[in-house]
């Protein structure tokens, strides 16, 4: 294997989102696990710009980095001190995550080997940039702007929610 820059970019970011995942799973503070997701989150929109895939990786900086990790500070930080313990848990529950745990690896390793995977062949042309915009933006056909506001009303929707819930207290 040789080994070049993408190829140690690529397992730095790697090693640093298998960590965070498995900090962010295994914290029983919320907000540290929100942190570690975000960690996580970062890493993955570099894995986007190592594959030139600027659009993309500005969009995971700016929608799952910025604005989901605000929502998820905002419900820790409205949930506070009325949140449950879960420092016990039952040997049973640690059984049936190690359980689950193993059957999905198992599971990803025979699908990963058994797997006829297409060959991938590189596109005629690029996109422009301009088409991307109109198509996310637009309101016709197979364009993407109502899901966006619908999605966008939803999550006002669970802050107010969330707002009227905390101050019933």
């Amino acid at each position: 294997m040789e080994l070049n820059t993408h190829t140690v970019i690529f397992m730095g970011l790697a090693l640093l989102m298998t960590v965070a995942a498995m900090l962010a799973v295994t914290t029983r503070n919320i907000m540290r696990a929100t942190v570690y997701l975000l960690f996580v989150l970062f890493g993955t929109a570099g894995l986007y710009f190592l594959l030139h895939y600027t659009f993309l990786g500005a969009v995971q900086v700016t929608v799952y980095a910025g604005g989901i990790i605000v929502l998820f500070v905002f419900a820790a930080l409205l949930i506070g001190k009325g949140a449950r313990d879960f420092t016990h848990t039952s040997i049973l529950r640690y059984i049936m995550g190690f359980t689950a745990a193993i059957t999905g690896l198992i599971l990803s390793v025979y699908l990963i080997f058994t797997h006829q995977f297409p060959e991938v062949k590189p596109l005629a042309s690029v996109v422009p940039m301009n088409l991307i915009g109109n198509t996310m933006m637009g309101a016709d056909k197979y364009n993407y702007v109502l899901p966006f506001e619908a999605v966008s009303v939803l999550l006002l929707a669970c802050m107010v929610g969330a707002l009227l819930i905390a101050r019933k207290r």
